[in-house]
């Protein structure tokens, strides 16, 4: 039976990737590799659309934590405490709290998802005016009837 259970740290916005290999890097150095299953940012792929071209991105699910599957014990605690860019564990009265391991599997899912079948960026909702940019009815207006994630198609009037 395993005593590792998934935490949520909490990062400062835009340093999760360095928190998480910091994390990675010290356990390593202190020997404690045995007490992290795993150390995760989780993002999806998405389209973008910059400067008229399609462009594959990430986005963070959690902007601003970072998952952590780990045996907490005293020294993991404080590993990650002293990790700079880290605010805290996600929890009650400075208790890191555990979640469900539901949930992570959840989280796992949505992350597998997002790999898989990458989702635009960019979102339009139906109603919505838009130029046409491309096409033989470029620089037209159009009004938004049905949009289609899976294709990545508005379907316009």
């Amino acid at each position: 039976m395993s005593d590792k259970h998934w935490y949520i740290i909490q990062a400062y916005s835009n340093f999760e990737r360095k928190v998480a290999d910091s994390i990675r890097e010290q356990a390593k150095q202190r020997h404690l590799e045995h007490s992290f299953d795993e150390v995760m940012v989780p993002t999806e792929k998405v389209v973008e659309v910059r400067r008229g071209q399609k462009v594959d991105a990430e986005r963070k699910f959690f902007p601003g934590y970072v998952l952590v599957k780990m045996d907490l014990t005293d020294e993991a605690y404080h590993l990650i405490k002293n990790t700079p860019k880290v605010t805290g564990f996600l929890g009650a009265d400075n208790k890191p709290k555990p979640i469900s391991d539901a949930e992570a599997a959840r989280i796992m899912h949505q992350v597998q998802e997002g790999i898989e079948r990458p989702k635009p960026s960019v979102s339009f909702e139906v109603g919505e005016q838009v130029r046409v940019s491309e096409g033989p009815f470029a620089s037209f207006n159009g009004l938004v009837e049905e949009v289609e994630l899976e294709m990545g198609q508005v379907e316009k009037l």
